[in-house]
């Protein structure tokens, strides 16, 4: 699909827009006064993949432990404030590599030249949101409530502002909690603005209907070409929100060197076990997706297919993929059949083969 392209801004060596690829936030949702509570947080979502972090920073002691968060976090780390300007100084001079910012709760026009100036002077890029919870009461009272249209004239506005004050090292985020409206936000304000966006959800929910509301909203937009980063927002643990962040990405083709697994839903003609196998299948898929990373190689699609009906062409299809009969299965490789396996061989076969695929 054929991406919008944005001005580019460097997130602590995470590029955000231009031609880089869609990168993965999330939030810790420890106390950011305690460092250590914190980076064993921000360590386990790295490990999930989380390529953003971002800290809540609700008063100095916060903004001052982010120092230490900072220094010994393995992700760049984004300063989240809200209401007092001062605290956005502090995270910056703490060492943030973004600062996430409502210009319209910030603190004036002055508070908001003040951190301008600041990030200035670090070199770092500032985040411009607006949801559905902040529209500017003017517009709000012009357009009756929350309609897309409101949203994108609210962030217009916080734009023009950072603009006026020759800033542009600008990511621009527009949440709402309904998917729809979201979308037509997006869709308003995309061509009227140059800027890398934030993508995501605000408030998205609990993790079984987060997840599902997440992706319609996340990658409706990224169908769009729309979305330079992103993050899915969910009730809970926030590595279940990198998980569904890459499943998203994976399922549009856009995470480099990433393995597809498609598998059927399987019916009576099945004669395997075809969840237990797709289940080993995919608790493998990581190891082989760092390792292709690291290579950079490109991406793959994996097939795991239930019988002899839709089995074989999806999995002629796919670089790698099993159709299964009773108790076995058929291996093909780009379209070639390679040999029969007993069904308890396919998950360690099919992982050995993508192992040493390159």
């Amino acid at each position: 699909m054929e991406r919008r392209i944005s001005k580019q801004v460097n997130c602590g060596g995470v590029l955000i827009g231009g031609n880089a690829p869609v990168s993965v936030q999330s939030m810790t949702n420890t106390d950011t006064r305690d460092p250590k509570a914190t980076l064993e947080q921000i360590r386990k979502l790295a490990a999930a993949g989380c390529q953003i972090i971002r800290c809540a920073v609700p008063d100095l002691e916060a903004a001052e432990a982010l120092a230490e968060i900072k220094k010994n976090s393995p992700l760049p780390v984004v300063a989240d404030i809200h209401f007092d300007h001062r605290l956005a100084i502090a995270a910056i001079k703490s060492g943030a590599d973004k600062v996430r910012i409502n210009p319209g709760n910030i603190g004036g026009d002055e508070g908001l030249r003040a951190v301008i100036r600041t990030a200035k002077e670090h070199g770092i890029p500032l985040r411009v949101g607006v949801n559905s919870g902040s529209v500017g009461k003017d517009i709000l009272a012009k357009y009756g409530h929350v309609t897309p249209e409101a949203l994108a004239e609210s962030a217009l506005v916080m734009i023009r502002k950072m603009e006026e004050e020759n800033f542009d090292d600008l990511v621009i985020s527009v949440k709402a909690s309904g998917a729809e409206l979201n979308y037509k936000a997006h869709l308003l304000l995309a061509d009227k603005i140059p800027y890398a966006f934030h993508v995501g959800l605000t408030e998205a929910g609990t993790p079984n209907r987060g997840k599902i509301i997440s992706s319609i909203g996340i990658g409706s937009l990224l169908m769009q070409g729309i979305g330079d980063t992103i993050r899915v927002s969910l009730t809970g643990d926030p590595t279940e929100e990198v998980y569904t962040a890459w499943e998203i990405l994976r399922s549009l083709d856009l995470a480099p060197s990433a393995i597809r697994l498609i598998s059927c839903p399987t019916c009576g003609r099945t004669r395997v076990n075809l969840l237990e196998i797709a289940e080993q299948v995919e608790k493998g898929l990581p190891a082989a997706e760092e390792k292709r990373r690291k290579l950079g190689l490109p991406g793959l699609q994996v097939a795991v297919m239930g019988c002899e009906v839709n089995g074989p062409g999806e999995a002629r299809e796919a670089d790698l993929g099993v159709a299964c009969g009773k108790n076995e299965g058929l291996l093909f490789r780009k379209g070639e059949i390679l040999r029969k396996v007993p069904a308890a061989e396919i998950a360690p076969t099919l992982l050995r083969m993508l192992e040493d695929w390159n």
